[in-house]
């Protein structure tokens, strides 16, 4: 039994007949892959995996009381192949390389959600099947597996045309084209710089014959000597010059142009794929391109594990960071030490901040406060006599 089997019961991957779905649009709801070998350009590789490993750092976190099984279970993995780190950075480059991502449930023999898993289709459509709608898949493999709609989640990105599914990375075709053009001529230039051309003027021919048999007796003077020669030409070739090839390929300028449309594309920099990001910068990417993907993970991992019921009452799952990270350590000095001071944070929500663990036995769960500071709530106790009284009654 493989991956495949485990993922998708037997009843999941059999179904006889069904019906296309209709959507509001005219379009089949459905998509298929396109230009996989995109993820081959290294300008693509390292803008996703920018992307994808500072996704991954993401905490998921549990809120509710519901399903305390499913609860346990993913607090620790997702599922029993991957960590939560590798689960959200191939989730992350499914969805940019797609632009879509489905996540679907692994069951376990009572029919229950034992954990999710991101698969990669080849193409996925939404049927129709005994009146109820099924996301149905087809693997590169030549496998087929079906599930219910509304166990699964779907993320989509530049989804205009299709009711259910993004569409594809298709607006970058010239972008693509111009940078495996350019990797061509790279590859010939250095096949031409590493060979030797001659031209030359044979006169005094009569008969294409003659020349035919001058030519090989050049060649064969010149070539066949391995342990190395001189040029050698009889005086019935003149004019001898060699051949200066010049390749073309990309000037700098077009090169930085095609890297800064792959840039924008997928909205990375190259300070952020370098790892030189702080402060603001930092926050902006994490508020640009890493919250919108944390957004859409919670809202549709919740829709598909929890009830409307259950999510009404508190019950979800969310992608959390600490933003605070991105500061530079003088603001997280300043910050911590005014947060701390005026009694806003716990000594383990400061020692977070700086990549410290939390103090045993609860010891962090306290909040540090300077003297001077005080409650002005009148309903409050003012510590400073309860202190005094205190003092006295001792």
């Amino acid at each position: 039994m493989g991956l495949f089997d485990k993922l998708f019961p037997k009843k999941t991957q059999t179904m006889k007949a069904f019906e296309r779905w209709g959507t509001l649009t005219a379009y089949k709801a459905a998509f298929t892959t396109w230009r996989g070998e995109i993820y081959e350009f290294d300008q693509v590789r390292s803008a996703i995996d920018c992307l994808a490993r500072n996704t991954a750092k993401l905490r998921p976190v549990m809120t509710g009381t519901a399903k305390k099984n499913l609860r346990t279970v993913l607090k620790q993995q997702p599922n029993q192949y991957q960590t939560w780190y590798q689960f959200l950075y191939r989730t992350r480059t499914i969805w940019e390389m797609q632009n879509n991502c489905i996540i679907i449930p692994i069951l376990d023999d009572y029919d229950e959600t034992k954990g999710i898993f991101s698969v990669l289709p080849s193409e996925c459509e939404v049927v129709e099947y005994k009146g109820k709608e099924y996301l149905r898949y087809r693997f590169y493999c030549g496998k087929y597996a079906a599930i219910e709609l509304d166990r699964c989640g779907i993320l989509t990105k530049h989804q205009y045309k299709d009711d259910i599914f993004g569409t594809s990375n298709r607006a970058l075709d010239g972008t693509f084209d111009l940078l495996d053009l350019n990797r061509q001529a790279i590859k010939e230039a250095i096949k031409n710089c590493a060979t030797f051309r001659f031209m030359g003027n044979m006169s005094n021919f009569a008969q294409d014959a003659d020349i035919e048999v001058e030519r090989k007796r050049i060649k064969d003077a010149n070539m066949n000597d391995k342990e190395g020669f001189f040029l050698l030409f009889s005086n019935l070739v003149e004019n001898v010059k060699q051949i200066d090839v010049k390749p073309f390929t990309i000037d700098k300028t077009q090169l930085e142009l095609i890297d800064s449309n792959v840039e924008k594309y997928f909205g990375v920099s190259v300070k952020a794929t370098k790892n030189e990001l702080t402060g603001d910068e930092a926050s902006s990417f994490y508020e640009g391109a890493i919250e919108p993907f944390a957004i859409q993970f919670s809202e549709v991992v919740s829709k598909m594990l929890f009830t409307l019921t259950e999510r009404n009452i508190g019950n979800g799952i969310a992608l959390t960071s600490n933003r605070i990270q991105f500061m530079t350590n003088r603001d997280k000095l300043n910050f911590t030490a005014q947060m701390g001071d005026r009694g806003v944070m716990y000594i383990d929500e400061i020692r977070d901040v700086w990549n410290l663990p939390p103090l045993p036995n609860g010891l962090g769960q306290r909040i540090p406060r300077r003297g001077e500071y005080y409650f002005m709530d009148p309903e409050a106790p003012d510590e400073s006599e309860t202190q005094e009284g205190e003092d006295d009654a001792n």
